[in-house]
């Protein structure tokens, strides 16, 4: 076992740091702020002016951020929504909850969408086209914008992981008819859970305006879970996460016994939906994400540090390394052979939980992928990135130490 204690971490809140945590505090025991409040038409407000559209609608999640978008596009039931594999469940569910059909794209070696593979397999009944801004690398938007145009298809923008990139000077979120984006745990800013959808379309702003109030709020509990998080991750899960699994183990119970919430509900992984979406955003985690939301120009430039640093030192390893243009580099994910290998050694030696997103074509691995309509074969280059992919961490809490120790353990490895 690795003489290091605590953990070098990809994620269970990576972007949490002192201030955040005494907010966090501070709110638990403020229960009249957790619901209603100001807070939340603010940070509407300043995603308006910081990506400069004209709308902004706060959710709890980025799953009921899209659910919203698709509900009010209003295109009817069965419809085939165009996307790409190498995702996660969050971004299929709410395809499936609007009663939609998705229809999944191949990948290239960049994680984003395969501009060829989906030429061939558009569908006649194809109404939507959603592009994933991958681990925060911008897709090739003028093909994409072209090619919807030329097949009458409505383009969303899913930039859970990209807030603050841009593609040829414009940031993710302003290329599409609607986007939406993810403040969840482990994403560019955190609020534990929260997501945002944006557009400069009126008619499309006015149907999202209703469906917001139509919304309930999240219950009392369900706020305080996520309230919890940050604050027992950092002062006891992750002090003590390799103790025996003994973090771990603590993590597992709370989240059984509903201190805290899961990242992705049992039922998400079979294409059902949880009672807790979609909801209004709470006042509470508008709050936690305000904060973090005048920190991400400061997050992102230290995300750019740290992945020139695993750029330059790794650009002569075995390691297949990503481009850096336009990348906010939301993880630095790169390619081996062994890439599980590596992880599991990682962790196991040298206590560091270094990332696997993605493991199968639509995470997490346990999915049942059948519920997700996705049939086995049908993006083989997304099914071979899943399994030679690993993810090194670039949030605020990695240091340049930190980093030189990740590389130098992965120049071990030939």
């Amino acid at each position: 076992m690795s003489q290091y204690f605590k953990p070098i971490s990809i994620s269970l809140s990576p972007n949490v740091e002192k201030d955040d945590l005494k907010l966090a505090l501070k709110l638990i025991f403020s229960p009249w702020r957790w619901i209603k409040g100001r807070a939340v038409s603010q940070l509407e407000e300043e995603f308006r002016k910081y990506l400069g559209v004209k709308y902004a609608f706060s959710f709890n999640s980025g799953r009921s951020a899209l659910y919203a978008i698709l509900k009010s596009l209003n295109i009817g039931d069965k419809s085939d929504v165009l996307l790409q594999a190498f995702t996660c469940n969050a971004a299929v569910n709410p395809v499936l909850w609007a009663g939609l059909n998705p229809v999944y794209i191949d990948c290239e070696n960049n994680y984003n969408l395969d501009i060829d593979d989906l030429k061939r397999k558009i569908t006649k009944n194809a109404k939507i086209l959603m592009v994933q801004h991958t681990f925060g690398c911008p897709a090739q938007m003028d093909e994409i914008l072209k090619f919807s145009r030329d097949n009458n298809l409505i383009l969303i923008e899913d930039c859970a992981h990209s807030l603050g990139a841009q593609y040829n000077g414009k940031k993710t979120g302003t290329l599409s008819k609607a986007a939406f984006f993810s403040f969840s745990r482990d994403k560019i800013i955190s609020s534990v859970y929260g997501g945002m959808a944006v557009t400069n379309d009126d008619e499309l702003a006015k149907n999202l305006h209703s469906i917001q109030k139509e919304f309930k709020h999240p219950s009392y509990l369900w706020t305080l879970q996520q309230l919890l998080h940050p604050v027992l991750l950092n002062y006891i899960i992750l002090p003590i996460y390799n103790f025996i699994d003994l973090g771990k183990i603590f993590l597992v119970l709370s989240q059984y016994l509903g201190i805290l919430s899961k990242a992705v509900h049992k039922k998400e992984k079979k294409g059902e939906r949880p009672f807790y979406f979609p909801k209004k955003m709470p006042n509470a985690l508008a709050l936690l994400a305000l904060n973090q939301f005048k920190k991400l120009e400061r997050f992102n430039e230290h995300r750019r540090i740290i992945s020139d640093f695993y750029l330059k030192r790794l650009q002569d390893s075995s390691f297949i390394l990503p481009e850096k243009e336009n990348n906010v580099f939301l993880r630095f994910s790169i390619r081996h052979n062994l890439a599980h290998q590596i992880i599991s050694y990682a962790w196991k030696k040298e206590n560091i939980l270094i990332g696997d997103w993605y493991t199968t074509p639509i995470a997490p691995d346990d999915t049942n992928l059948r519920k997700m309509g996705y049939i086995s074969g049908t993006c083989p280059n997304a099914e071979k990135l899943s399994k030679t992919t690993l993810n090194l961490p670039t949030h605020i809490n990695i240091s340049l130490k930190d980093a030189e120790r990740i590389v130098d353990f992965l120049l071990t490895w030939k």
